[in-house]
């Protein structure tokens, strides 16, 4: 079964290349070929951009109280990444040199926002709000065909947040179209945002050309928890990622026994009752594990190893754990601090890295569109202080063109 889900990823991988370097040569016209066979929709260039009246009149037919949520959900996004921004800054190192780092927004960006059930509007705000926090000039959004009629609350999301360029495709095309320009859709710098492994393999293939977020896996939860925590609480919790995908990771690491019967009892029951219930039930049986180990130094330990997305830590004294977490997308602390809390309204943004990358990745964040330029300023005395130092290492290392940029200024100093 290994092979041929190798196979499979292996056709995903080509099919989309093929679409990315058909994309790239013939612009426009591939991406309308592929909307016609892929999403059944008869698309032009000339119908190819979503405008901003069209944005607001789809946008209208969203729930008042739900877009009362989405903004007070906005407020506390854009408040939290507002606490990341970082100012540019230099010091003076003596001798008339100045260093230093320059911080630039990227210029522009690309949000892929995925059709039918997929379509979330909290994916938006975590997506694009820290994109304007850190000053990016312009943001593009692609979607299929349809998906903002169809998704009201989707375009709310966009006309909060003043989001008024967007493009009728979707799939490897609409990242290959991103990633290269069109006649149509400008070329980007940096593709965010969640898509099927189509899209997923698509900015993987991109990567370099323009920056993407991350390839993201399905989602996943180590819950730590102890016996103060009511099993039908963490039992809610795992199922909460379970229902994502039938290839979630839900995993519970406990000292207890008895909490870990209670658990996994309250997990058959809250089963039965979840609309999604057969992809969080597959998710539960192939993916589901509970460790039950000796002391809080063994959860440790395993949440490091797995380094997981989200962690829980549901216990009365939650701190131990919490702070020598190392490797996880997010940690929540508490019993009152569900996984669900950050899905949508607490403030960091929801991309978390995924398949054990929160080793090397971090959420993602404004720093994640903002470059740093080194500046470095010398002066004619600092040639003359630490040139000869320069021409020794540069000529050690066999560049002797590199250190006659340095003789030829050191007897002017």
């Amino acid at each position: 079964s290994l092979l041929a889900s190798d196979d499979f990823q292996q056709n995903i991988e080509n099919t989309v290349h093929e679409i990315i370097e058909d994309v790239r040569r013939r612009g426009d016209e591939a991406l309308c070929d592929y909307t016609k066979r892929f999403d059944e929709f008869d698309l032009t260039p000339e119908s190819m951009r979503v405008y901003e009246e069209d944005i607001h009149r789809y946008a209208s037919d969203a729930d008042d109280e739900l877009v009362e949520i989405l903004q007070q959900a906005a407020k506390n996004i854009r408040e939290f990444h507002n606490q990341q921004v970082e100012d540019s800054w230099e010091y003076y190192a003596g001798d008339g040199i100045r260093l230093g780092v320059r911080q630039t927004p990227i210029q522009r960006a690309g949000i892929y926002i995925p059709g039918g059930k997929a379509a979330y509007p909290s994916s938006v705000l975590m997506n694009v709000i820290p994109a304007q926090v850190a000053g990016v000039e312009r943001i593009v959004a692609v979607t299929p065909p349809r998906a903002l009629e169809e998704n009201p609350l989707v375009a709310a999301a966009l006309k909060l947040l003043n989001l008024n360029e967007a493009y009728r495709i979707g799939g490897a095309q609409a990242i290959a179209a991103l990633a290269y320009g069109t006649q149509t859709v400008p070329q980007v710098h940096k593709i965010v945002g969640p898509g099927n492994p189509y899209v997923q393999s698509a900015k993987r293939q991109v990567y370099g050309v323009v920056d993407i977020d991350m390839v993201a896996g399905p989602s996943e939860v180590a819950i730590v928890a102890d016996e103060t925590c009511d099993p039908a609480w963490i039992a809610a919790d795992l199922l909460a990622q379970a229902e994502h995908d039938e290839m979630a990771g839900v995993w519970l690491i406990c000292w207890s026994r008895e909490l870990a019967a209670s658990v996994f009892d309250e997990v058959q029951v809250q089963l039965d009752l979840l609309d999604r219930n057969d992809i969080a039930r597959v998710a539960v049986i192939d993916r589901g594990i509970i460790f039950i180990v000796q002391s809080e130094d063994d959860a440790i330990a395993i949440v490091n190893h797995i380094a997981p997305e989200h962690v829980e830590v549901l216990m009365a004294e939650p701190d131990h754990v919490s702070d020598n977490i190392k490797n996880a997308g997010a940690v929540f602390i508490g019993r009152y601090a569900p996984t669900v809390v950050g899905d949508y309204f607490a403030g960091p943004s929801h991309v978390l890295p995924t398949n054990r990358t929160a080793r090397f990745f971090s959420p993602l964040g404004v720093p994640d569109f903002v470059k740093r330029t080194s500046v470095i300023r010398y002066s004619g005395r600092a040639i003359e202080r630490f040139g000869e130092m320069i021409e020794k290492f540069a000529i050690a290392e066999g560049l002797t063109g590199h250190a006659k940029s340095i003789t030829i200024r050191r007897h002017k100093a």
